[in-house]
């Protein structure tokens, strides 16, 4: 299968894997953390002597885009260590490990967080889901944004689990929507400081400058980890150029790599990494790199704990293997979510309607249907609408679009 995969990608696999926290006690984390972020610091140490005993060449981001690129020729498949977001966890349990066998990484930063006491939107409402849970709590909706009952629902009815909800969610609705339900959730549970998860901390600058110091890569990830796609084009900038000038700033290096926000990215967002001297892109899409792929479209495999558990419940190395090898994706038993979207035309005047940027094709769909709203419209899907003068919206009724067309729960 590996060499399936090899055969695939040009000739060479170029595997980049994606982290989020190392911790010390993984059963104890579990408890209170989103568990798809979690890795225990053996099993994160395991897996990257799985990758150099399974043959790969432990590379730097910068290795492989030069090998995709074909300015260099790999001996070995190459396998890339990342993670996102900074949390103080990698400094504290995989800097030393990365250090000690001289394996090369790279951290995307979101800079707004570092150096604070800052919680990310995710672990935040993850830790409100389960107070709510805890304390059989039912939120009054009439005081929180519309579309809170889409997270909370599923939850309280017991159809998702809190991590599945809250994943859908975060990839759905924009940043002002998860804070106003953040806001609208701590005031209904009477406030507090256990409102705030104690976990999750985030790096400061002198943690950053010191892996620096020891030949450790960083890159950029928004300045508040905010899912791009659902933003207008200036806060895409902003967020973008503003979160590489302060890594820049701060730790003296040239940030020349971005990872996106839920993986999701855009043709506007890979135009603006391009005019802004960036030289790689990376998803959470679980695919093969080609050689001579788009770098500004890096396929990442995530990985947590339970991805190397065998059937006792303990660390099994064949499992892992076929992890690296996407046995599963070469058998077709996985199902990878693509992380290309297109970009939601928002204009900073949130009074406006809402609509998904259109292609040249699809701007040809008719005929149509204009409807009278009396409240904003979010449009879901590309195809279904348009911006129309006023408080309207322009609805395909083409029998070949009308499958595809957002339900009335969808449009809020």
């Amino acid at each position: 299968m590996a060499a399936y995969r090899r055969s695939q990608s040009g000739g060479r696999r170029i595997l980049i894997v994606s982290y989020h926290r190392v911790v010390s006690d993984f059963t104890g984390e579990l408890q209170r953390s989103i568990p798809g972020l979690l890795i225990s610091q053996e099993t994160f140490r395991r897996h990257l002597e799985q990758a150099h005993a399974a043959g790969f060449e432990l590379a730097s981001i910068g290795d492989a885009v030069d090998v995709m690129a074909g300015r260099r020729a790999a001996k070995k498949d190459l396998f890339v260590v990342t993670f996102d977001d900074g949390y103080r966890d990698v400094y504290r349990y995989a800097y030393p490990v990365l250090k000690q066998m001289g394996v090369p990484a790279i951290t995307y930063l979101p800079t707004a967080f570092i150096n604070t006491d800052k919680r990310f939107n995710h672990d935040r409402l993850f830790h409100l889901l389960r107070c709510v849970q805890e304390r059989r709590f039912r939120p009054d909706y009439d005081t929180m944004p519309g579309p809170s009952v889409q997270l909370l629902g599923p939850i309280l009815t017991g159809s998702k689990t809190v991590s599945a909800a809250l994943d859908d969610f975060i990839g759905e609705h924009p940043t002002r929507v998860l804070t106003g339900i953040i806001d609208s959730l701590e005031q209904q549970l009477g406030g507090g400081a256990d409102l705030v998860p104690e976990q999750g901390d985030v790096m400061n600058w002198d943690e950053v400058r010191t892996m620096a110091r020891d030949g450790f890569e960083f890159g950029a990830h928004t300045l508040g980890h905010t899912v791009l796609t659902l933003e207008p084009t200036e806060v895409v900038e902003k967020e973008i150029v503003e979160s590489k000038q302060t890594i820049e700033r701060e730790v003296g290096i040239q940030v020349k790599d971005f990872a996106y926000c839920n993986g999701w990215y855009s043709d506007e967002m890979i135009r603006v990494l391009n005019q802004n001297g960036f030289r790689s892109g990376v998803t959470t899409e679980d695919l093969p790199n080609r050689v001579g792929g788009d770098p500004f479209a890096l396929k990442r495999k995530v990985m947590w704990e339970n991805f190397s558990l065998g059937l006792m419940g303990d660390y099994s190395s064949a499992l892992t293997v076929c992890q690296f090898d996407d046995c599963f994706g070469v058998l077709g038993m996985s199902h990878p979510v693509l992380g290309h979207r297109p970009h939601i035309l928002s204009p900073m005047n949130t009074g406006n309607v809402l609509v998904e940027e259109l292609d040249a094709a699809l701007a040809k769909a008719t005929p149509v249907e204009v409807v009278d709203v009396t409240a904003p419209v979010i449009a879901t899907e590309p195809r279904v609408a348009v911006a129309a003068p006023g408080a309207q919206v322009v609805v395909a009724s083409n029998v070949a679009l009308a499958s595809e067309a957002a339900q009335p729960e969808e449009l809020q």
